[in-house]
């Protein structure tokens, strides 16, 4: 069985007892699950369809499938609708079917096979049909409504790229830093492409708090906001083409595999700009990550402030003990560039090892030279903007429909 397929199949158990419980614990007033559950202006939700998708989004562990979240998404549900209605757009069949098809894709099994699963939990086609509906429907009215203010201008995207010094783009990330040695590759590998899988904030968290080997394991793996093009190039439009929630293939760096989940886009004022040459220092500790080299790496970073510091601690010793490099940000091994995105000059990173995990390497940020050339295509940045905009005016509209909305919850 496919691990998508495995990873749906694990809670069915579950969900199937909680259906049972929902539906023998309607209110007295309700007269069938055909009752109205929810009164959105002229519209209703019946208690049927709130405990379908109670059962759809428990059952593929989607994140807010408590009674008041799903309440609250069957509330917009309809309000989309109505908006949908007004304005005269109605999503053909062979569209919602494209998008069962794709919804059916990502878990690695045919349209039918899906459904099937689906039905032997008791969720019924049109739950997922209804579902898939008002998300390509809502998606297009944004985009015919709101897509001419969303896109950017070519002084934008400058600002985003850091061009023009006045704006630039910054992301939200959480990371999964996972390990590998010439023992372990094919555990690793089976291990990311599960992770990739997640759809959850909080299950990312809690599987960076228990595999990644980066420091921001203790925070459930999330990174503070982070300059696009403080990044390695070749990962900038990976991470920009990564939706809210969305997580990343699996990517291969040097002794580990990593993993990224996207929590945000933003643009920020005060500039954001592009680096011709990264300079930095890697200082080998015999050892690897084993407490007491560990231990003697917090020592040296308490006694080091710039990368000249180093040269000291490693007089006497042989030469290869230090490396002091200045490259440019597309020659730099891709995690020694990631780890150097986090820092600032004089910061310290000792998440990264060599030789096969045996050396621990204290990775120091020496400088970063700005540079007014394009890492990251024009393109990337310009989708990146469009999609954080449109999604500012859905939730905008959104909200209005609900302020205007006369709701009646049973």
């Amino acid at each position: 069985m496919k691990s998508r397929l495995r990873r749906w199949l694990r809670p069915a158990a579950p969900v199937l007892a909680a259906a049972i419980m929902a539906a023998t614990a309607l209110p007295a007033a309700a007269q069938s699950l055909f009752s109205p559950a929810i009164r959105v202006n002229q519209d209703i939700v019946t208690w049927y369809e709130l405990n379908q998708r109670m059962q759809f989004m428990e059952f593929l562990r989607i994140p807010g499938s408590s009674d008041k979240e799903v309440r609250q998404e069957l509330i917009d549900d309809r309000l989309r609708l109505q908006a949908l209605r007004e304005a005269g757009i109605e999503v053909p069949p062979e569209d919602v079917q494209q998008g069962i098809d794709d919804f059916a894709a990502r878990g690695q099994v045919s349209t039918d096979e899906f459904l099937q699963i689906l039905g032997d939990a008791g969720i019924a086609p049109e739950t997922v049909r209804d579902f898939i509906r008002v998300q390509i429907g809502w998606r297009d009215y944004i985009g015919s409504r709101f897509l001419s203010r969303a896109r950017p201008t070519e002084a934008e995207i400058d600002r985003a790229m850091g061009q023009a010094g006045g704006s630039g783009l910054e992301v939200l990330l959480s990371e999964i830093i996972i390990p590998v040695t010439q023992q372990t590759v094919g555990q690793v590998e089976a291990l990311a492409e599960e992770l990739a899988l997640i759809e959850s904030f909080d299950e990312f968290s809690a599987a960076a708090e228990q595999y990644s080997a980066s420091d921001t394991r203790q925070n459930g793996g999330r990174l503070d906001w982070l300059a696009l093009s403080n990044l390695p190039p070749t990962l900038q439009p990976v991470i920009l083409a990564l939706n809210n929630g969305d997580v990343s293939e699996p990517l291969t760096l040097p002794n580990a595999i990593a993993l990224f989940q996207m929590r945000g886009v933003r643009e920020v004022s005060g500039g954001a700009p592009s680096y011709s040459q990264i300079e930095y220092a890697a200082y080998y500790m015999a050892g690897g990550r084993n407490p007491d080299t560990l231990k003697a790496a917090a020592e040296l970073a308490a006694r080091v402030d710039t990368c000249d510091d180093l040269y000291g601690v490693a007089q006497g010793q042989p030469p290869q003990v230090l490396d002091r490099i200045t490259a440019k940000p597309g020659e730099i091994p891709r995690d020694v560039s990631l780890e150097l995105s986090k820092l600032d000059p004089g910061e310290i990173s000792t998440a990264l090892t060599r030789n096969n995990g045996q050396t621990l390497m204290f990775l120091m940020l020496c400088n970063r030279t700005r540079d007014l050339g394009e890492e990251t295509s024009r393109v990337d940045i310009a989708n990146a903007l469009t999609q954080q905009r449109l999604q500012a005016f859905a939730d905008s509209l959104l909200a209005q429909l609900r302020a205007d909305a006369v709701i009646i919850e049973e």
